[in-house]
C-alpha cells in the first residue's frame, strides 16, 4: 500500500501538491467514499479519480516502431524524442518510462520502453544475450567473407580492445543483409561494417528477443503484458 498522493503522483497525475488539491475538491474516492486525507494508505484498485480508475497502475511495457529522426534521449536539445510519441501522463511517471537500450536517430524499428527498471538493466546486459535482429542496407554488395568474420568473435572495433561477441550475418542479396547481435555497443552494426570499409545507408531493427514489429505502422506503439519481459 502507498500514500494516496504518492501513488497518483507516481502515475503521472501531477505533483503531490496537485493531488492534495484534488482531495480538497472531493475528486478522489477510496472504496466508494470521498477521500479526505492525501496521506491515507491505499491500494490502486480501491481508488477512483473523477469516477475513473487510475491509468495503468501497474508497470508499463511498450513496443514502439521507431521512425527515423527521433532520438532516445530525454534531452530536447538533441531533437525530437521517442517519448513525445507516448501519452503525456506516461511521460510524467516515476519511476520514469525509459527505453531498453537505444536506437540511433536515423535507425528505425523495434524499440521497447518500460518503467520496470530492473528489467532494463537485465535486458541491456551482454550477459543476458538477448538476440536483436537488424536489417541493413549497405553502400555496396558485401563479401561473403564477412559472414565468417562476424561469426568468429575476433572482430575488434576502432577504439576498443575487446572483440565483439560472435554475430550472425545473413546475406539477403544485393546490398541487403540481416545481422543478429547479442550485445549492444555504441553504433555497433555501423561500426562493424565500417571496420571492413562498408557504410550502412539504412538500418532497421526487426526483432528483439522473441518480439517483432509485425504490421505495426512506423511511428506507432502498442502495449504488451509486462510478463513478456520474462520471456525474452
Amino acid at each position: 500500500m502507498r500514500r494516496l498522493d504518492q501513488l497518483l503522483a507516481s502515475l503521472g497525475y501531477g505533483s503531490r501538491r496537485e493531488v492534495r488539491s484534488w482531495v480538497e475538491e472531493g475528486r478522489i474516492t477510496v472504496k466508494g467514499s470521498v477521500a479526505d486525507d492525501p496521506g491515507v494508505r491505499v491500494e490502486a484498485a480501491d481508488v477512483l479519480i473523477d469516477g475513473a480508475p487510475p491509468d495503468h497502475p501497474g508497470e508499463l511495457l511498450i513496443l514502439l516502431n521507431k521512425p527515423a529522426g527521433l532520438v532516445c534521449s530525454r534531452d530536447d536539445s538533441e531533437g525530437p524524442t521517442v517519448y513525445g510519441l507516448l501519452p503525456e501522463r506516461w511521460r510524467r511517471r516515476n519511476p520514469a518510462v525509459t527505453t531498453v537500450g537505444r536506437l540511433d536517430k536515423d535507425t528505425t524499428g523495434l524499440l521497447l520502453l518500460t518503467d520496470a527498471g530492473g528489467a532494463v538493466h537485465r535486458l541491456t546486459s551482454p550477459k543476458h544475450k538477448v538476440p536483436k535482429v537488424y536489417r541493413a542496407v549497405l553502400d555496396r554488395e558485401p563479401s561473403e567473407a564477412l559472414v565468417g568474420l562476424f561469426a568468429s568473435g575476433t572482430l575488434v572495433l576502432e577504439g576498443e580492445e575487446t572483440p565483439c561477441a560472435p554475430a550472425e550475418l545473413r546475406l539477403e542479396g544485393g546490398s541487403e543483409v540481416e545481422v543478429v547481435l547479442t550485445e549492444g555497443r555504441y553504433h555497433q552494426v555501423k561500426r562493424m561494417f565500417a571496420s571492413q570499409g562498408y557504410s550502412v545507408v539504412g538500418l532497421d531493427r526487426i526483432r528483439f528477443g522473441n518480439l517483432s514489429v509485425g504490421d505495426l505502422p512506423r511511428g506507432s506503439w502498442k502495449e504488451l503484458p509486462i510478463s513478456d519481459l520474462n520471456n525474452l
